[in-house]
C-alpha cells in the first residue's frame, strides 16, 4: 500500500485534508493514510497520532506556556514518519509546527508537500529562502501566491479556494428558521468570534458591547452565534449575556441554514478575520471583519506587516469591500454603528455583494474543485517521486 502522511493542526486543515483523501481516492483507492488531525479526517479513516488540538495554537506569546508540549508533539511525529516512511508527506496549513517537522524530516528523502502557502508574502518575506530548503512544493489557494513563491524556486499549484466548496452556498433558511425557533420578523445577526481559545477570548469581550449596542437600535435583532468544538464552552458563557435570545449552532449543516437565513432576511454579519469573510462572499452575506490580538504581539506584528488589509475579501479586491475594525480600532460604538448601515441601506448591503461576486471569480482553480485539482498535484507528485524540478507540473 502506498502511503500518503498528513498533518493538519486544526479545524480548517482537517476539512481540507478530509476533502483532499476523498478526492484522492476517487482515483488511487489503493492509498493509505496516516498523521495528525481531526474528525472530519478521522470519518475518512484516518486515526491522528494525538489529538490535533494540541497544535491550535497561535501568536507569539501565546506559544511559550505551550513549548513544552508542543516539542513532545515534534518529536513524536517525527518517529512516528520515521517509522512509517511514507511515500508522500502533505503538511496543512499551521506553518509554525508543520515548518518544524518538514525541518527534522528532511534526512529522510521523503517529498514534501504544503497545502495552503504561509502567507509570508504579508510578513517576514526573507523566510521564503528557508521555505525552499525544506518543501518540495506548495498547493496555494491564492492566485497571487504562485508568482512569489516560483520566484524563489519553489514549485507551486494554485489550486483555487476550498471555501468555493465549502457548502456555505446551499444552505435552508426556512429550515432553519423553523428549527430554531426565529420568528418571522426577527432579524439574524452572524456572529463568528474564531475557532481558536486565544481569539475567543479577544474577541467575545467587544462582540457582546456590539451586539448589546446594536440591539438597541433593532430590537428585533437575533444573534445567530456560530461556535467551534475548541471554544464551544467559551462562547456558550459569553452569550448568555448577550441581548435578543441568541441561537448557538455547531453542525456544519446548520451553520450553512443560518448562513441562508441571514442573507435571505436582510442580516449581516459580524466576524473575525480569517476564512469567515470568503464564506459571506460565498454566502452573499454582508458583514464587517474584527480582529484584535495581544497587544505586545500586536507590536511586533506593526513591524513586520507588509500588507494594508487583513480580510481575505479585501486583500483580493484591492479595496475595503468589508468594512475593517483591527486592534484598537475594533470598538463596540464603531462596529454598532457601521453594521446599523449594513441592516438599514439596501445599497450599502449591494455594494459589499458586488465586490464578493468579483472576489470569488479569482478563487476558481483553472479547472474543476480545488480539492480536485490539489488531488491532482499530490498524484503528479506521487507519480514524479524523487524528482526536484518542477514537481507539481503537469506533465
Amino acid at each position: 500500500m502506498t502511503l500518503i502522511y498528513i498533518l493538519a493542526g486544526e479545524a480548517s486543515g482537517d476539512v481540507l485534508g478530509a476533502r483532499l483523501v476523498a478526492a484522492l481516492r476517487q482515483h488511487r483507492p489503493d492509498l493509505g493514510f496516516a498523521g495528525i488531525g481531526g474528525p472530519r479526517l478521522a470519518e475518512q479513516g484516518m486515526p491522528s497520532l494525538f489529538p490535533y488540538r494540541d497544535l491550535a495554537v497561535m501568536g507569539l506569546l501565546e506559544v511559550l506556556p505551550k513549548l513544552r508540549r508542543l516539542a513532545r508533539r515534534l518529536s513524536e511525529t517525527e518517529a512516528d514518519i520515521a517509522a512509517r516512511r511514507p511515500a508522500l508527506i502533505v503538511t496543512i496549513d499551521s506553518p509554525g509546527f508543520a515548518f518544524r517537522i518538514a525541518e527534522r524530516v528532511r534526512h529522510l528523502g521523503i517529498p514534501l508537500i504544503h497545502y495552503v502557502a504561509p502567507q509570508v508574502w504579508a510578513w517576514r518575506p526573507g523566510r521564503v529562502k528557508k521555505l525552499r530548503a525544506v518543501l518540495d512544493g506548495i498547493l496555494a489557494l491564492l492566485p497571487f501566491e504562485a508568482p512569489f513563491f516560483e520566484a524563489a524556486g519553489i514549485p507551486v499549484d494554485f489550486v483555487g479556494h476550498p471555501v468555493l466548496e465549502s457548502g456555505a452556498d446551499a444552505g435552508d433558511g426556512e429550515r432553519f428558521a423553523e428549527r430554531f425557533g426565529l420568528a418571522p420578523g426577527e432579524i439574524p445577526l452572524l456572529v463568528m468570534p474564531g475557532s481558536r481559545r486565544g481569539e475567543a477570548a479577544r474577541m467575545l469581550p467587544v462582540f457582546g458591547p456590539t451586539i448589546a449596542a446594536l440591539h438597541a437600535r433593532h430590537p428585533g435583532l437575533r444573534p445567530v452565534v456560530a461556535i467551534g468544538p475548541i471554544v464551544e464552552a467559551q462562547v456558550r458563557a459569553a452569550a448568555k449575556g448577550w441581548p435578543g435570545n441568541p441561537i448557538l449552532v455547531e453542525a456544519l449543516s446548520d451553520k450553512h441554514d443560518a448562513f441562508a437565513a441571514v442573507a435571505a432576511r436582510g442580516g449581516a454579519g459580524l466576524i473575525k478575520s480569517g476564512t469567515s469573510s470568503l464564506e459571506m462572499a460565498v454566502a452573499g452575506i454582508p458583514h464587517i471583519v474584527a480582529y484584535r490580538i495581544n497587544p505586545i504581539t500586536h507590536q511586533i506584528v506593526r513591524l513586520l506587516v507588509k500588507i494594508s488589509r487583513a480580510s481575505l475579501v479585501n486583500l483580493l479586491a484591492d479595496r475595503e469591500v468589508a468594512p475593517e475594525f483591527l486592534q484598537y480600532g475594533a470598538t463596540p460604538e464603531r462596529m454598532a454603528a457601521t453594521l446599523h448601515t449594513l441592516l438599514a441601506d439596501p445599497a450599502a448591503r449591494d455594494a459589499q455583494r458586488a465586490g464578493f461576486a468579483e472576489v470569488l471569480a479569482k478563487l476558481r482553480p483553472p479547472e474543476g474543485l480545488p480539492s480536485a485539482a490539489a488531488a491532482a498535484a499530490v498524484l503528479r507528485a506521487l507519480e514524479e517521486k524523487g524528482g526536484d524540478k518542477g514537481l507539481l507540473r503537469p506533465a
